[in-house]
């Protein structure tokens, strides 16, 4: 990634609220701005310092009480658009896929490293100390599964996108995050990819 692959821009925010009737839990939607603390979203539904493991952690008894490393998801716009075009819909909305944050301009989002920081706000551009908002650091990809196909297909009508989905999202889903400093993020911020510390050889 170089210099100038690791500016871009917050298109949009959004935050998930459980118990909107016909809609799975996970579907969030739009924000003026998110305020992070160290847990996350407060109210969100993925919010919290821990976390259940589930599938993703087969190594674990499911229901283990792990660090949360899944507080907020990332997208990226053009990947967004990519998968639209590949399951042949015209539109592929953040919110049907319980996105919290919408980017663009950071070509190979979704295969940022693990460890990497996305700081976002302030005019800082990389240069010197951060004088923005939050700071969140990249746990990982986000796999695509067939509940946000499920959600997809439900919004679409179309219910072979459950399974579409699931295989033409490989590798574009986006991110999964968790804060490192706590404060907002609004729609327009800069937002500046900090590459995680590596050994010199």
């Amino acid at each position: 990634m170089t210099g100038s692959d690791r500016h871009g821009r917050v298109c949009g925010v959004y935050s998930a609220v459980p118990g909107t009737p016909g809609q799975p839990d996970f579907v969030t939607a739009a924000a003026p701005r998110l305020r992070l603390d160290l847990t996350g979203i407060p109210g969100d539904l993925h919010a919290g310092a821990t976390r259940r493991s589930g599938a993703r952690e087969p190594w674990l008894t499911r229901g283990t009480v792990i660090r949360n490393d899944r507080q907020l998801s990332a997208l990226c716009r053009a990947e967004l658009a990519e998968i639209a075009r590949r399951v042949a819909i015209p539109l592929l909305q953040p919110e049907w896929i319980g996105g919290n944050l919408l980017v663009e301009g950071l070509p190979g989002f979704s295969a940022l490293a693990p460890g990497s920081r996305l700081a976002f706000g302030g005019g800082w551009q990389g240069k010197g100390r951060f004088d923005g908002g939050a700071i969140l650091r990249v746990e990982g990809y986000n796999l695509p599964c067939r509940q946000a196909g499920r959600a997809l297909a439900g919004f679409c009508g179309e219910p072979a996108l459950e399974f579409a989905f699931v295989k033409q999202a490989a590798e574009l889903r986006g991110l999964v995050l968790s804060v490192d400093r706590e404060g907002d993020i609004a729609p327009g911020d800069a937002v500046v990819v900090i590459p995680p510390a590596l050994p010199r050889g």
